[in-house]
């Protein structure tokens, strides 16, 4: 596709001009609050077009909000696509907080960002943060130990699970990755409200079991904030996330 041709040859340029376009926002909103409009405001051209988060603005406001109010120092996305809510992230985080995205490169809830974006989303790291960012399957076992290994075993303080939507896929995310939340850490999930117009995405019906097990918190935005998805927060208690 002529499109993509042209964005392959430009891909270097494009970069570049990106990467001075998200410095030249940075440098005029300077505190973190201000910094949450980033990803919805900045355009960049070809592969790096747009960082815009898959989410509504009310809904993940609120969970960015929450997310600064502890400061995480240990931090896991589980599905960054354009790698807007990974850019809150960095933001949200401590200034020498670990990071981790786990992304699929295919399948039908993969594939979400090519290859010559990794330089681009590194950059979103301030100074003493190390971003990593693992394109496999969060399903897999080996990717759970490279997990823990970035962490040294440490727990993690704030998990954003957004990857598999079908019901097995977002109850096996929780099953693995939830136990690494430490007590006091929060466990958020995109999607929690039913999506008749896409089945396949089911999220709404283990948001349901969690509901009635854990302490729980629900932001749906307002009808005029656009299309509702639902975010949904698990507020991990004292003796954590257990199977």
């Amino acid at each position: 596709m002529l499109k993509y041709f042209i964005y392959n040859i430009m891909s270097g340029f494009h970069h570049k001009s990106g990467l001075k376009r998200l410095r030249t926002l940075e440098s005029k909103l300077l505190s973190r609050e201000m910094r949450f409009a980033v990803p919805f405001v900045y355009r960049g051209s070809g592969y790096f077009k747009s960082i815009e988060p898959r989410q509504n603005p009310f809904e993940i406001e609120q969970l960015y909000r929450d997310v600064c109010s502890i400061s995480p120092g240990r931090v896991l996305e589980i599905g960054t696509a354009k790698g807007g809510t990974l850019y809150l992230w960095t933001q949200a985080a401590a200034e020498d907080a670990i990071i981790i995205s786990v992304d699929l490169p295919g399948g039908e809830f993969g594939g979400a960002y090519p290859a010559c974006r990794v330089p681009f989303y590194k950059a979103f790291a301030r100074d003493q943060q190390n971003l990593h960012l693992l394109r496999s399957d969060s399903h897999d076992r080996t990717t759970l130990t490279q997990v823990r290994e970035l962490l040294a075993n440490a727990p993690l303080d704030f998990a954003f699970i957004d990857g598999d939507h079908t019901y097995e896929g977002v109850k096996k995310d929780f099953e693995l990755y939830g136990p690494l939340v430490r007590p006091g850490g929060l466990i958020a999930f995109h999607d929690i409200l039913p999506r008749p117009d896409m089945p396949e995405i089911q999220v709404d019906l283990f948001w349901k079991e969690l509901k009635g097990m854990y302490d729980t918190e629900e932001f749906i935005g307002p009808e005029t904030s656009g299309r509702k998805i639902g975010i949904g927060i698990v507020r991990v208690g004292d003796h954590g996330i257990t199977q």
